[in-house]
């Protein structure tokens, strides 16, 4: 990334910081069904679908063009990325199943792509299409686009459900419809005889209901609270010198500090968007692994 783009910032037509920072934190979202039954990010779901498909597209292309010899620069990245998860899943997953190693490889670099678009410059893709709706004859204050979908809780809360779907599929499968239905009525609390066993069973179903709540929340919120606060802080930097003219001083030192700013989050922030993808992925494959063992 480049900081310096973010020089350069665009302001929408009504002006100000504030109505810099809605406009950039507004979804392009379309309405269906009468009375606004459902409204769709649209900049989401279409980032979501881009990313999935390269994802797709060039994981497969390594696997054609895979060679026994020595492998290419992409072709030992994969294997690298391969081998790295596929390890954690051997040591973390302790039950049986072909899934968990590609279902965890898709989850890491799927969240850390649509994570990574946060290190695209905060104005340029906006700017872009910002330009084409005016090209269009809209009114360009209105071309909302938002190109991290991670920093929208609708994204991070379906990964989470998915997942947590997963963890039930999981359970049903390794212990059986019975085994699993007796385990949300004797765990954690254990007991030997049939009355203690029912006396403990309210207790054992709430501490169920509230771990299983539990799971989908902490990974959602905590995947959109920090690649949120990413881009927020990333526009606040942008702010630094917007509305600026060239020929105050006061420009050259603010765009000096927002320079430096920007290079030190970005480093920073790379980190962050790596992380928040292998902690996604690794609490993954704790929770199914927890899912297919029995208490």
């Amino acid at each position: 990334m480049n900081p310096t783009e973010h020089i350069a910032a665009t302001e929408p037509a009504t002006g100000g910081s504030t109505e810099y920072i809605n406009h950039h934190l507004h979804h392009l979202q379309v309405k269906v069904g009468d009375g606004a039954f459902m409204t769709l990010n649209v900049d989401t779901l279409f980032f979501t679908l881009v990313l999935s498909a390269l994802f797709v597209f060039f994981f497969l292309r390594a696997a054609r063009k895979a060679t026994p010899g020595v492998p290419g620069k992409f072709q030992a990245i994969v294997e690298i990325v391969v081998g790295f998860v596929d390890g954690l899943v051997r040591e973390t997953f302790h039950g049986r199943s072909k899934l968990i190693a590609p279902l965890s490889i898709t989850i890491f670099c799927l969240v850390f792509l649509m994570n990574f678009m946060d290190m695209v410059p905060v104005d340029f893709l906006p700017w872009m299409w910002a330009a084409g709706h005016e090209a269009a004859g809209h009114d360009p204050a209105h071309a909302y686009l938002r190109v991290v979908p991670t920093a929208d809780l609708n994204t991070t809360l379906g990964l989470s459900l998915a997942v947590f779907l997963l963890i039930q599929v999981f359970g049903i499968s390794h212990k059986g419809v019975g085994g699993f239905t007796k385990e949300i009525f004797t765990a954690p609390f254990h007991a030997e005889s049939t009355g203690m066993k029912i006396l403990l069973a309210p207790a054992n179903v709430l501490l169920r209901l509230i771990e299983e709540g539990v799971r989908p929340l902490s990974l959602s919120l905590r995947l959109f609270g920090n690649m949120y606060a990413g881009e927020l802080i990333f526009i606040l930097i942008a702010l630094m010198t917007l509305g600026s003219s060239l020929g105050h001083a006061s420009t050259w030192i603010m765009g000096g500090a927002q320079l430096v700013s920007g290079f030190a989050w970005t480093a920073f922030h790379v980190l962050i968007i790596t992380l928040q993808a292998f902690i996604f992925m690794m609490l993954t494959i704790v929770y199914l692994s927890m899912s297919a063992e029995s208490h």
